[in-house]
């Protein structure tokens, strides 16, 4: 078969260009999009009296013929099959003969693949937004069902205030929960029909765009045609959604390879997420983590080399934007793998709370210890000096605070009575932080609470 454009070329190309040209290597995964995408445009040609009812039956019959190929993994392509367009429209006349030919009336590449693209990617969109309500749900299972865990809260890697260990998973859940927002904000947004756009300048049949978006399950047509063949800003969104949730993760994994560490052993990760040494037989390796994080630098410089080439491109339809297909599916794939990694890791994890309990030290309720003379009346900003003078006063003892005397702290302020023994005490310390949001036991049975009804698993 003739490539698509031939009529107006006489000399033969470079095989070197053709290879360079050829996209079916990467956009054959878009075939069922594009036999999708075709059936209702030869409908829609039959509506605009382009086709007859026998010829729409033979191309729509045809297409379905040629998608049972590739589902069965039988479909043959040839050298001059440049992508999957032509794939698919050189195998249909192959079946069905030269009706095939009427189907492209009217239609371009232009917004044939800008229609493929938004299908494909609405599928595979929907699809991570299943496999992200997974992770989070198995963050939520785990908080719940560990909420009496207690473990030292960090700023700067450092020891700060106590808090639940189920607060510190809802907190990934949280990131992944907008995560999950951006998403089916994204999947709305981009729910947009290009076809009918053809070249750029519009349709000439008069086909009925409205029954095309109906007929796809999108929310309506382009609005113009210029916008509909050049925009892929669906595109940049979806590698940049994919880019800042890859980041989300990478911070949960830099957390959990931490806390798996021998220093800190809170955690242990499952034989199945973890490899060993191929010199040191004591080993186990965090490498399900270390990969969620290292694959995180990957996605994002598929985004910002995507978005270099989108940045100078002239109206409307250039060749540049055949780079917008591989950014995008390794992106998606990556997501794709990563999400259910990080699930199986959520699960199956080890929590040593013994650990995590013994990590928890008394100058972690230093705060506390001001708060205790903010409840006498005293400025914060007083309390704070006092409570940092206490810190000084155990350091230079070699003693906890707790097992400083209440006359010791008297000789600080004189509004410290035989009460302050109960500042002593990291539940209660946790428990005290009860203002929505915090880390007390009721506000973190709140956000499971809410969390679960998201999900629609409340009971």
């Amino acid at each position: 078969m003739a490539s698509l454009w031939g009529g107006r070329f006489t000399g033969k190309s470079d095989p070197l260009m053709q290879s360079f040209n050829e996209s079916l290597r990467f956009d054959r995964r878009m075939w069922k999009a594009d036999i999708v995408g075709s059936q209702a445009y030869a409908k829609a040609l039959s509506k605009a009296g382009i086709l007859t009812a026998e010829e729409r039956d033979q191309l729509v019959d045809g297409l379905e013929a040629v998608g049972k190929e590739w589902a069965a993994g039988n479909f043959k392509s040839v050298p001059t099959d440049e992508d999957i367009h032509t794939a698919n429209e050189r195998r249909l006349g192959e079946l069905v003969g030269s009706v095939a030919g009427k189907l492209h009336t009217g239609r371009s590449r232009n917004d044939q693949v800008a229609t493929d693209m938004r299908l494909w990617l609405r599928d595979e969109a929907h699809q991570l937004l299943a496999f992200l309500k997974e992770l989070i749900g198995a963050a939520v299972a785990r908080a719940e069902k560990e909420v009496s865990i207690v473990m030292p809260g960090y700023t700067h890697l450092q020891r700060a205030q106590p808090i639940r260990w189920s607060h510190l998973l809802l907190s990934y859940a949280w990131s992944w929960h907008a995560d999950a927002e951006r998403l089916e904000q994204l999947i709305k947004r981009m729910n947009q029909l290009p076809l009918g756009s053809g070249a750029l300048a519009g349709n000439p049949f008069n086909v009925d765009r409205e029954f095309l978006a109906k007929e796809l399950g999108f929310d309506s047509p382009m609005p113009n045609s210029l916008y509909g063949v050049s925009d892929r800003d669906f595109v940049a969104e979806i590698l940049f959604w994919c880019s800042l949730t890859m980041v989300h993760l990478s911070k949960f994994a830099e957390d959990l390879i931490i806390y798996s560490s021998a220093e800190f052993g809170f955690v242990q990760l499952a034989d199945a997420y973890s490899t060993g040494s191929s010199l040191m037989p004591q080993k186990k390796n965090p490498d399900s983590l270390e990969l969620i994080r290292g694959k995180t630098g990957r996605v994002f410089g598929g985004m910002s080399g995507f978005m270099m080439t989108l940045k100078g491109l002239p109206s409307t339809y250039n060749k540049d934007l055949q780079e917008d297909k591989e950014p995008m599916f390794d992106a998606v794939d990556t997501l794709t793998a990563c999400l259910q990694i990080a699930t199986g890791t959520v699960s199956t994890l080890t929590v040593n709370a013994e650990k995590m309990k013994a990590s928890l030290s008394n100058d972690m309720l230093a705060t506390d210890l001001a708060e205790y003379l903010v409840r006498k009346g005293v400025p914060f900003r007083e309390t704070h000096h006092i409570a940092g003078r206490a810190v000084k006063m155990a350091e230079d003892r070699g003693v906890p605070m707790s097992e400083l005397s209440i006359q010791d702290f008297q000789t600080l302020h004189a509004a410290f009575a035989d009460d302050a023994v109960e500042i002593w005490n990291y539940e209660r310390s946790i428990d005290q932080r009860c203002a929505i949001g915090g880390t007390s036991l009721k506000t973190v049975q709140e956000q499971i609470s809410a969390m679960k009804k998201w999900l629609g698993t409340a009971a």
